[in-house]
């Protein structure tokens, strides 16, 4: 059975549904979700992408990110697919969404209005090898200066993401999220 994809328009209203590399071939807008874990210190998760991931493969990217399946809310879904790809659960808040539109080398278009949450965790990461290749733990300083020396290593959205991010480092909903240090320090 192929996976399926919610089509959405840009005010992220459903409108359909379609099958997941169709989409992607086609280049229709439709909704994901990237998912951003630090630790206590402040370290962001990176996962580097499975071989056998249908793009992006051999790339480091953001902890998790994904698609809900139709019918499945976003919040059931970034629990599922942090659970699958890393074998972890922790609470997650949505910081801000975004639409973006790329090209990839293997002729799919990644065209998704893209659901941006962060979470803290603590413990094992047990990553699925299907998914993950490896993982670990940086910096932010670190991430900013490896940015900079090798953007090829890094999928495209993590590199939209990430940047507004960073733009985001004295917003309230980051204090609020983690009130006891702030995840930039």
């Amino acid at each position: 059975m192929s996976t399926q994809v919610i089509l959405v328009d840009e005010q992220d209203q459903e409108v359909g549904v379609a099958d997941k590399l169709a989409a992607h071939r086609e280049g229709k807008l439709h909704r994901a979700f990237s998912i951003f874990i630090f630790n206590r210190r402040g370290e962001m998760l990176l996962q580097k992408r499975s071989l056998n991931k249908y793009h992006s493969g051999g790339l480091w990217s953001n902890a998790c990110c994904s698609h809900p399946q139709p019918g499945e809310s976003i919040t059931v879904a970034t629990a599922r697919r942090l659970q699958e790809e890393l074998g972890i659960n922790c609470r997650l808040k949505k910081l801000f969404d975004f639409i973006y539109l790329a090209r990839m080398s293997n002729k799919l278009i990644e065209h998704e209005f893209d659901h941006v949450y962060v979470g803290r965790y603590r413990g094992a990461v047990n990553p699925n090898p299907e998914e993950v290749m490896e993982y670990r733990w940086i910096s932010p300083e670190d991430l900013k200066h490896e940015l900079l020396r090798n953007p090829k290593s890094f999928t495209i959205w993590f590199k939209i993401a990430v940047e507004k991010l960073f733009q985001m480092k004295y917003s309230r909903t980051i204090g609020e999220l983690f009130p006891d240090r702030g995840i930039w320090e």
